[in-house]
């Protein structure tokens, strides 16, 4: 996949917000980044998650990795852009995060992971039980 203006705009968004939410409440890579990359870039489960941990590899994932990559589902210069704007992300988001009490972070962190399964919940459910035609 290329890396035209449209896409790379969307993923050093995409980065950004898996970074604020990982320093801001611990959460990012498979959270919020492969259903991210799923949404708005089209990538099915299997390459958003060779992507994601791609862009994770040197402290995560090597060998995961080199058996997504071996399987042609990562895709290299996306997770390059997502690093580095995870990294920024990260460290605004820990910035946001120790100027709130716990109890706030213990709230947002809650609703990202409601949000998050209640799509996915929903997603999976509508390719297992498709509507019935008339």
């Amino acid at each position: 996949m290329a890396l035209d203006p449209t896409t790379l705009f969307t993923l050093l968004a995409i980065g950004l917000f898996a970074g604020i939410a990982s320093g801001f409440v611990g959460v990012g890579g498979g959270l919020i980044l492969v259903p991210a990359m799923m949404a708005f870039l089209g990538l099915g489960q299997h390459a958003a998650q060779g992507t994601s941990l791609a862009m994770m590899l040197p402290p995560v994932g090597i060998l995961a990795v080199l058996q997504y990559h071996k399987a042609g589902e990562v895709h290299w210069a996306y997770a390059a852009v997502l690093c580095v704007t995870f990294v920024a992300g990260a460290w605004a988001g820990s910035k946001w995060s120790l100027k709130l009490s716990e109890a706030w972070v213990k709230l947002v962190f809650g609703l990202v992971m409601l949000y998050a399964s209640c799509r996915m919940l929903w997603t999976a459910w509508s390719h297992l039980n498709p509507p019935l035609e008339s």
